[in-house]
C-alpha cells in the first residue's frame, strides 16, 4: 500500500520540473528574440531563428532531464547491489548499522531489538532500509523517467512559444514590446504560484523571476544592437 504522505512530495516535484522546462525555454528565447530584434526588422528572420532555437532548446533540456534521471536510477541500481553483497558477505556489521540508525532515532531497549529483529528478517525490507536511512537513495522508475524528460521538454516547449507569438502577428518593433510585456506577466504570474505552491512570499518571488528574465532580455538585445543591420 503506497504511503498517502508521498503524494505531496511528486506533486512538488512536478511543480519544480514545469517551472525548470518553462522559466529556462521563456528566459532563453526571450533574449534571443530580443537579440534578434535588436540586429533586424525581419519578422521572418526572428521568426526563423527563434523556432530552430526553441527546437533545440526543448530537444536539449528533455535530454538532459533523460540522462540525469537515468544516472539518478544507475546510481540507485549501483548501491543496492554493493548493499545487497555487504548483507550477505558481513550481515553482523550490516545489522549494527540498523541498530545504529534506529537508536540514533530514540529508539531504545526491547522496542529497538524488536525493530531491527523485524527488519533484519525480511532480506527486502534490510535492503530498502539501508538504502533509504543510511544512503538517502529512493527507487528510480522508468517509467518516471520518461514522464520528467517529457514534462520538461513539453515545458521547456511551452515557455519559449509564448514570446515568440507576438512576432506572428506584429511588426518586429511592436513585437519586441509585446513580447517583453507578457514574458513579464508570465513570469510574475508563475512566480506568484510557485511561492503558494511553497509557502514562499509571492511578490519577492515575482520579481526575482521577472528580472531573472528582464535580464536575460537586456543581454540579449545588448549584444544584437552589436551586429545591427
Amino acid at each position: 500500500m503506497q504511503d498517502e504522505g508521498h503524494e505531496p512530495h511528486k506533486k512538488g516535484g512536478r511543480l519544480s520540473n514545469v517551472i525548470l522546462g518553462g522559466q529556462d525555454g521563456l528566459v532563453s528565447i526571450l533574449g534571443l528574440l530580443l537579440g534578434l530584434s535588436a540586429a533586424t526588422r525581419s519578422a521572418r528572420i526572428v521568426i526563423a531563428g527563434g523556432l530552430a532555437t526553441i527546437i533545440a532548446e526543448t530537444l536539449s533540456m528533455a535530454a538532459v532531464a533523460y540522462t540525469s534521471r537515468m544516472a539518478d536510477r544507475d546510481h540507485y541500481v549501483a548501491e543496492r547491489l554493493r548493499e545487497e553483497q555487504e548483507v550477505r558477505d558481513v550481515p553482523l556489521t550490516e545489522r549494527q548499522e540498523i541498530v545504529d540508525i534506529y537508536r540514533a532515532k530514540g529508539f531504545s531497549g526491547k522496542l529497538l531489538d524488536d525493530i531491527v529483529n523485524h527488519i533484519t528478517a525480511d532480506h527486502e525490507l534490510w535492503i530498502n532500509t539501508m538504502m533509504k536511512e543510511e544512503l538517502d537513495l529512493l527507487p528510480v522508475d522508468k517509467h518516471d523517467v520518461y514522464i520528467y524528460s517529457l514534462t520538461v521538454g513539453l515545458s521547456t516547449l511551452a515557455g519559449a512559444l509564448l514570446p515568440l507569438i507576438p512576432y506572428f502577428f506584429l511588426s518586429v518593433h511592436l513585437a519586441l514590446f509585446g513580447s517583453v510585456s507578457l514574458s513579464v506577466v508570465i513570469l510574475a504570474v508563475v512566480g506568484v504560484y510557485k511561492a503558494i505552491s511553497t509557502l514562499g512570499n509571492p511578490i519577492k518571488s515575482a520579481v526575482q523571476m521577472v528580472l531573472i528574465g528582464i535580464g536575460a532580455a537586456i543581454a540579449g538585445y545588448l549584444i544584437g544592437l552589436l551586429f545591427k543591420t
